[in-house]
């Protein structure tokens, strides 16, 4: 099943307002309007796009390793997906398929990698739920999501809903006091730091198939061996 056939699947189950998410309306109803206004905002337009170059970056995985952008582009293309945490069933569902993905990337001579403003403690919770074999990122404050302009502030109506609704306090699940977080977003870059594939979707219940990966690596695969 393609991943948005997942995630539409899981949408229609969350609205149904039933067993087991248990869902009041008022939630969906104030997720669709926080939605709608940072789609309205225009902010994504001012993503990094392909054709730009990449913000290099340096960032730990949960374990602590050190990974950087230059080190993973000096073996070959590199994948990068920016999300919103453990605690969105959404990014857990596009971690899994990319993840089912990983093996036919990593065929092309690509590395994969996540960024998460969360903290390692969650990011550790990600890879082992989500069973994955590649690393997630952290990114204290949303520095790299920044330089990427991915990174947006959540309004007051969205914070106290997350804070008292929801009891996802976000200052304490990120270590950030920002309230902010990372429109989904994922990025092929070559290898001369150039960004030849870009998806930034202020709608996070929208997610590319991670298939439409492999005819970009393909291209570059192709350009390289030229």
């Amino acid at each position: 099943m393609a991943l948005q056939d997942k995630l539409d699947a899981f949408t229609a189950e969350l609205v149904s307002g039933g067993p087991p998410y248990n869902i009041p309306s008022f939630v969906i109803d104030t997720f669709r309007k926080s939605t709608a206004e940072l789609i309205a905002s225009g902010q994504a337009s001012l993503a990094i796009k392909a054709g730009q170059q990449a913000p290099g970056f340096t960032l730990k995985d949960s374990e602590g390793a050190t990974f950087s952008s230059d080190r993973l582009l000096s073996r070959g293309p590199l994948v990068v997906t920016f999300y919103r945490g453990v605690w969105c069933p959404y990014c857990n569902l596009e971690l899994q398929a990319l993840e089912e993905a990983r093996s036919d990337i990593e065929a092309r001579g690509a590395s994969l990698v996540a960024i998460s403003m969360q903290n390692a403690v969650n990011s550790r919770k990600s890879v082992q739920q989500n069973h994955l074999g590649f690393p997630i990122l952290v990114d204290p404050h949303g520095q790299v999501a920044q330089a990427f302009g991915v990174r947006f502030a959540l309004p007051d109506y969205l914070i106290d809903l997350y804070r008292n609704v929801l009891k996802n306090d976000l200052a304490v699940f990120n270590d950030d006091t920002s309230w902010s977080l990372p429109m989904p977003a994922r990025y092929v870059i070559a290898q001369d730091g150039v960004v030849t594939y870009s998806e930034v979707n202020p709608d996070y219940t929208r997610r590319p198939d991670p298939s439409e990966l492999f005819p970009v690596l393909d291209h570059l695969a192709r350009a390289g061996a030229a």
